[in-house]
């Protein structure tokens, strides 16, 4: 049985080699969007589920891909996709449907050169290994992709750090738009 000292030394190794540029690359293409629309699926899709609600909470327009009130995207928006493989057959057809009508595309992911990499405009890379790397040598101590989950969380919360120091907010003033009807 592994400690969880072991747990969060792996972590720190991971976020400490995600690069402060493509961070705030990604920033920098949340702040020129119309809206941003936010995807992924399975434990990435409810961590793309929490960025969105930080965006929201900064006064960014966001949406969650998927939900009944989610409008059709556009040309000004940017599509942003979290995704480890950067294959899932779903986030892929999205990104073509944003590249058709010409939104701009960015990825969080592991494989840059994934599918959903080839469309993206801007590319954050999490260096995690992923649930397909079972039994390698790289693989995390942890089971399938929580490793890359986990520093995605860390990495969401960081480019919303960025963005706050960016928009001039705090998180007093964030907490306004915080949800009361709960």
């Amino acid at each position: 049985m592994h400690e969880i000292s072991e747990v969060l030394e792996e972590l720190c190794k991971t976020v400490k080699r995600v690069s402060y540029e493509e961070e705030t690359a990604i920033a920098s293409a949340i702040q020129k969007a119309k809206r941003v629309f936010v995807a992924g699926s399975g434990r990435s899709g409810l961590i793309a589920s929490c960025f969105a609600m930080r965006l929201m909470q900064s006064g960014i327009t966001a949406y969650r891909v998927g939900e009944c009130t989610t409008p059709a995207i556009e040309a000004d928006d940017l599509l942003l996709i979290t995704s480890g493989s950067g294959e899932t057959g779903a986030l892929v057809k999205n990104a073509e449907t944003a590249k058709k009508v010409g939104a701009k595309i960015a990825l969080i992911t592991i494989y840059p050169e994934s599918a959903i990499g080839k469309m993206a405009d801007v590319i954050l890379q999490i260096a995690a290994s992923s649930k397909f790397d079972e039994g390698k040598k790289s693989h995390s101590i942890q089971p399938m992709g929580s490793l890359f989950e986990q520093s995605l969380m860390i990495c969401s919360d960081y480019i919303m750090m960025i963005l706050m120091e960016q928009l001039g907010l705090t998180g007093e003033s964030m907490f306004q738009r915080h949800a009361n009807l709960e």
